[in-house]
């Protein structure tokens, strides 16, 4: 499987999802085939983003942040044991962002990092497929 979210631009998605409270990336996630490469990069399956979306309107949109955070965490893990230098996505880069940067376009900076991370990885990923075939 070659990864496709290779060199996307993680700031417009970020940006277009911030205006529009999540509901890009709840269409975006199962659509562009984003859900399936992050559990593949990974290496298990997570929770639907849309269920983690459902679960974010009683909590005031904290679940699905958190389901987040905890991505970019896993994501930050895999990163380093590949030997790929930082800036890293992480828990703490993507909760605070997303809290305390609220006002400064903050969602859009941590989804830029989260993606550039994911870049990172599914580049050197898609180095390991081509050097096996």
């Amino acid at each position: 499987m070659e990864f496709r979210h290779t060199n996307r631009k993680g700031f417009w998605i970020g940006f277009i999802d911030f205006f529009t409270a999540g509901i890009f990336l709840l269409f975006y996630m199962p659509l562009s085939g984003l859900q399936d490469e992050i559990e593949t990069v990974i290496g298990h399956r997570v929770l639907p983003y849309w269920k983690a979306y459902l679960l974010g309107i009683p909590t005031l949109f904290i679940y699905p942040l958190i389901w987040m955070a905890r991505i970019s965490e896993e994501l930050k893990e895999k990163a380093i044991a590949m030997g790929l230098e930082g800036p890293y996505t992480s828990w703490w880069h993507m909760f605070g962002w997303n809290i305390f940067g609220l006002l400064l376009m903050g969602p859009a900076v941590a989804t830029m990092r989260f993606f550039d991370t994911l870049n990172r990885v599914e580049s050197k990923l898609n180095e390991q497929i081509k050097k096996q075939t």
